[in-house]
């Protein structure tokens, strides 16, 4: 399938998943996950009428945001490293891992300095495996505390990992938990304002995610395809 035939396919599966639960589509953005494709693939996505796309790879990230950056929103979803956050705030509109105090003051400082808002999601490790990022459940209410301080930061929502599973209805308990820490965090009033969002749900498992309340899909080859172009860290 050309991408207009995935755009088309994910378009359907999402208004199958929203008409399960009684949810509306325009609940949902679709975030275009472009690591490890073409410049041809990122113009191709932006030409389509996909307004987000996301990176997790500084290198990488910085050369495409610097060639298509009017073209679109820019999400930063990888582990960004308190050296690289000066290559994305300013540029990148959301930061989907803020997970650690270092990154925060990072954040903070070069927001700062920019005098700019950054969007920030904090990432939780709600399935607990040792290879992914974030807080524990249980760290996600004292760092929050802690960010609730900083001028600079929003935080608009949690996002999480769910691991990789053959079944996707394996993913649920993960993305039902999240949704309800992020109730939890609200009933808190630890932010001045709602803290609104739900970033999970990936290629694998995005249907069940819209089931339980995601609001930002982060989907790669089900979107985009795969591309057998070497994979380098940044």
């Amino acid at each position: 399938m050309n991408l207009q035939d995935r755009l088309s396919m994910v378009g359907h599966r999402i208004r199958e998943a929203c008409g399960r639960c009684g949810r509306s589509e325009e609940e949902i953005q679709i975030i275009a996950v472009t690591k490890y494709t073409t410049m041809k693939t990122v113009e191709q996505v932006l030409s389509s009428g996909i307004g987000h796309v996301g990176e997790s790879r500084t290198k990488e990230a910085q050369s495409k945001y610097e060639t298509f950056h009017p073209l679109g929103t820019w999400h930063f979803i990888g582990h960004l490293q308190t050296n690289k956050v000066k290559d994305i705030v300013g540029k990148f509109e959301y930061i989907h891992s803020l997970d650690r105090l270092s990154l925060m003051k990072e954040i903070e400082k070069k927001a700062a300095d920019l005098n700019a808002v950054v969007n920030c999601f904090i990432q939780v490790n709600v399935s607990g495996e040792k290879s992914k990022q974030g807080l524990s459940p249980e760290a996600l209410f004292s760092f929050a505390q802690e960010v609730s301080r900083m001028k600079q930061i929003r935080v608009v929502g949690l996002m999480t990992m769910a691991p990789y599973e053959l079944d996707a209805e394996a993913t649920r308990p993960v993305f039902r938990e999240l949704r309800r820490l992020r109730d939890e965090l609200n009933a808190k009033d630890i932010f001045s304002y709602p803290v609104q969002h739900l970033s999970m749900g990936m290629s694998n498992d995005f249907e069940i995610a819209i089931e339980e309340g995601a609001t930002w899909l982060r989907l790669g080859s089900v979107l985009v395809g795969e591309e057998p172009i070497q994979r380098r860290d940044a």
